[in-house]
């Protein structure tokens, strides 16, 4: 589906926030990246203690004009994403994706180090 929408002209884009060291299921996830990268997707990583500004918080854009907030119990458990359509609060989530691109490091050079 990647391959095929990139193709079309369209793009994805990730910023993953990870704490180092990385626990098995980030260096899985470090690992599977390699694959939609190779799609066409561009996925990138930041340290989380590179991430300062940035809300505490996963969530998705689509278009910059949806947003989708991820919410999760206290031990991780996914309970659901609040899609958000307001304009004023998908700016500032688009603010942050873009502060958050500007200092996260391409896929293969995190993987590399």
């Amino acid at each position: 589906m990647i391959r095929q929408a990139t193709a079309q002209g369209r793009q994805f884009t990730r910023v993953r926030v990870v704490s180092l060291p990385l626990t098995d299921y980030s260096r899985f996830g470090v690992y599977c990246s390699q694959f939609t990268n190779a799609a066409g997707e561009d996925i990138r990583y930041l340290p989380r203690d590179r991430a300062v500004g940035l809300p505490g918080y996963d969530y998705w854009l689509f278009d910059s004009r949806k947003l989708a907030r991820m919410h999760f119990e206290s031990d991780m458990t996914f309970l659901g994403a609040e899609v958000i359509t307001d304009p004023a609060v998908v700016v500032q989530h688009c603010h942050w994706r873009d502060a958050a691109w500007h200092r996260a490091v391409r896929r293969d050079d995190f993987a590399a180090e």
